[in-house]
């Protein structure tokens, strides 16, 4: 007989349960457990601690629909396999990577006990590990003195309908700082609608940011909408503004003073009540003085400043973001998301990102599709060079020294971490973030 002695029981989600899955079930809830079946077309129910499922034949034959169901329930799972299914091409890798743990059948008592058990606790420990490391309310990955005070400063500005001018290298992440903008004003629920001014041809962008009406022009067959017009009481991110041309420039400024446009075709004035924020990786003074930008329109925008930093000045970022990233991917890879190798680490931390957060997403995404060991490596990353020896920076000295103390208190206390906290000397919540930065589980 299975004994799970706690105070409150665990919750168990079990998935497309078999004949004797149903006797297993009544042998749990006598243990104590709480368990709860359903179809794999089912919504997952909330607040389970684990799940568990019985892979049949039919679930191989579409196991890429499986992972997406898998990766989208936020929970740890199980699963119940035969022999013979476990030796078919593609269903071990299948298990070894999406799977805490995995039982063989026949079920046998001692043994699913020690599997679910043990897996419960991982799933617990992973869970308030999670939500320690990444509140639910950072608009910006990140634990360096850069990505706190970005988050500070967007947190304090966002409620004002003040436009702002977001700057910073390309891939740096303005984009997600007019996000965060946006979801922090009074426009939250209204639309957020982004216009990349440097990616529409010019001879359609007057009629994608004001719109046309029926007959305008050739090929005008019925009323259009423009961006600016589409966000009417939400945001309007203009982004790559310093491409936008000198006539278009005019007529932004024109609506920016009045907060009213006028369709191509047309003769009737719309107000359009927005907040603008504008985003450029250039030099718009310089654009200015070479006459590129007008003055006006700069001053207009430029009344609130945010600078994004780039992550070669981050470095205490690049790993939790990495992270983040392989987590991000795990859906679109197949995989679940793999650590990084020492040597990959490194890598990163030499490496110096001209691509800033979007060149680290795409390489975070390419080795998790060509790793075959069970981390991801520099090669992988597409880093080889950069884990060559060199000389450090004082940064990449002291995130070595941070972990190296972490694994060696750690080993001293595998099972404490109140006693790892102590040692060295600091608090619980910075020893999880500490673990979480340097992927040490």
């Amino acid at each position: 007989m299975l004994d799970v002695a706690t105070a409150s029981p665990h919750r168990l989600l079990l998935v497309d349960p078999c004949s004797a899955c149903v006797e297993l079930q009544a042998r749990l809830s006598d243990a104590g457990w709480e368990v709860i079946t359903a179809a794999l077309d089912q919504p997952v129910p909330l607040q389970c601690d684990l799940g568990m499922l019985r892979l049949q034949p039919g679930h191989v034959a579409n196991l890429g629909r499986l992972k997406i169901l898998l990766s989208q329930t936020g929970i740890q799972w199980v699963v119940a396999v035969s022999r013979e299914l476990l030796e078919q091409p593609g269903v071990a890798q299948f298990v070894a990577e999406w799977f805490l743990d995995y039982h063989t059948l026949p079920f046998d008592d001692a043994r699913i006990h020690i599997a679910l058990g043990r897996a419960c606790g991982m799933a617990r420990l992973r869970r308030r590990y999670q939500q320690q490391a990444w509140p639910s309310e950072e608009l910006f990955l990140g634990d360096s003195d850069e990505a706190r005070a970005l988050r500070n400063l967007v947190m304090r500005i966002a409620p004002t309908d003040t436009p702002v001018m977001i700057r910073g290298e390309s891939g740096s992440g303005k984009e997600l700082v007019a996000q965060g903008l946006h979801a922090g004003s009074r426009r939250k629920n209204a639309p957020f609608v982004a216009v990349n001014c440097g990616a529409i041809p010019e001879h359609l962008i007057q009629s994608e940011l004001f719109g046309h009406e029926k007959g305008a022009f050739t090929g005008a067959h019925q009323r259009k909408i423009g961006r600016i017009e589409s966000a009417h009481g939400g945001t309007l991110f203009l982004d790559e503004i310093g491409d936008l041309p000198l006539e278009l420039q005019a007529n932004l400024l024109r609506f920016l003073q009045e907060m009213q446009i006028e369709r191509v075709g047309g003769s009737q004035p719309v107000s359009v009540d927005v907040r603008v924020l504008a985003a450029t990786h250039v030099d718009l003074e310089k654009a200015v003085s070479a006459g590129r930008f007008r003055e006006d329109l700069y001053y207009r925008l430029n009344v609130l400043e945010v600078r994004t930093a780039p992550l070669r000045e981050r470095q205490t970022d690049i790993v939790p973001m990495a992270s983040h990233f392989a987590q991000l991917y795990t859906a679109e890879t197949g995989y679940r998301p793999r650590n990084f190798s020492s040597g990959a680490i490194n890598a990163m931390l030499r490496h110096s990102w001209p691509g800033n957060a979007r060149e680290l997403a795409n390489r975070v995404r390419r080795g998790m599709v060509l790793a075959e060991g069970r981390e991801i490596e520099a090669m992988d990353l597409g880093l080889a060079s950069a884990a060559e020896p060199g000389i450090d920076s004082l940064q990449t000295w002291v995130l070595r020294a941070e972990r190296q103390a972490l694994n060696a208190a750690i080993s001293h206390f595998p099972n404490n971490m109140g006693k790892v906290a102590r040692q060295l000397q600091i608090s619980r919540p910075t020893l999880y973030r500490l673990l979480h930065k340097h992927q040490l589980r």
